[in-house]
């Protein structure tokens, strides 16, 4: 059982994460073709079986929750059948100011009203913060999100990119449990393995994940979500391994995946999923066969010993 499903018992093992909808970053309008492109994205994650999508309200600058917002409106009924979660906090550089975080609760209650114009629903189930703000007025924060919990414009809260004594002190300001942390973790990236494995050990130093965050999450029941699950596709053919740790690793899940009979996003996805800290991967490919790919991954049950020979094969050496 998933953490978060606590909370929403209709939560998928797989979130669907909306980054690649809408077209380009920049400010220009969404074309009909990367529109259409995005609503088979869309719809191919709803065919494999996913209804919990994440948003950001800086993705291609507004422009995904705002396509999908229209998807939504053209399917009447749907949106009751989802799990839609959306960030805010990061502000881009403008002509002003640098590049930065804001979790004023001015900005807060203003990013989720300009987010609910977009996505054209009345509330958003999760809210994230979306990267720590270093000006982060707990109080304040908890007056935004009771202010939004009141009105009805969202259902839960959580952060993302959080290290455990952030999580506990914006916790203390709050009557209501933080019910997700999205954070960086893939095949690729295994520092939030390696920082337990290289506990006391001269190496660990370069390996820092704030020490101790998975397990805070898996205490108090805060879902981690996987971001970057992937890995950018390096081990299921969206780019190609560079380093002999990473060539090692794509040969072993292109093996493993011919072992199990399934695809080797599932294997990829299977290597988070077997964790017992209830990991939920977000998958971002907007490739209808490889979300299809991904769904097969909640068939796939690695040993102890195909997850343990993928960690070694991803981190380039043997265990201490």
């Amino acid at each position: 059982m998933l953490p978060i499903q606590h909370y929403f018992p209709k939560a998928d093992a797989l979130v669907y994460g909306c980054m690649g909808l809408g077209g380009s970053w920049d400010h220009a309008t969404t074309s009909k073709e990367q529109r259409d492109l995005s609503y088979t994205a869309i719809e191919a994650a709803l065919e494999a079986g996913i209804r919990f999508f994440d948003h950001a309200d800086i993705y291609t600058r507004g422009k995904a929750e705002a396509v999908f917002g229209d998807y939504l409106k053209a399917q009447p009924g749907l949106r009751e059948q989802l799990l839609l979660q959306t960030k805010c906090a990061i502000r881009f550089a403008d002509a002003t100011a640098v590049g930065r975080y804001d979790f004023s609760k001015d900005y807060i209650l203003n990013s989720v009203h300009q987010s609910l114009q977009r996505l054209q629903t009345d509330y958003i189930d999760i809210l994230l913060l979306h990267r720590p703000d270093q000006l982060m007025w707990v109080d304040e924060v908890a007056e935004a999100f009771a202010e939004l919990k009141q009105q009805g414009k969202v259902k839960a809260f959580g952060v993302s990119n959080f290290g455990w004594p952030q999580l506990q002190l914006l916790q203390s300001a709050l009557p209501e449990p933080l019910v997700a942390n999205q954070l960086q973790m893939s095949l690729n990236d295994v520092n939030w393995l390696e920082q337990n494995v290289l506990t006391a050990m001269p190496e660990g130093a370069a390996h820092h994940y704030s020490y101790g965050t998975v397990e805070y999450c898996q205490l108090h029941k805060v879902q981690l979500q996987a971001w970057g699950s992937l890995a950018q596709g390096l081990f299921s053919g969206g780019r190609t391994p560079e380093t002999a740790a990473q060539q090692a690793t794509a040969a072993l899940v292109a093996q493993l995946a011919a072992d199990y009979q399934t695809s080797a996003e599932a294997i990829v996805l299977a290597f988070l999923l077997k964790h017992p800290a209830g990991i939920q991967p977000v998958i971002g490919t907007t490739s209808p066969s490889r979300i299809a790919a991904c769904q097969q991954a909640l068939t796939v049950n690695l040993s102890r010993e195909h997850w343990y020979a993928l960690y070694v094969a991803a981190r380039g050496k043997a265990l201490p």
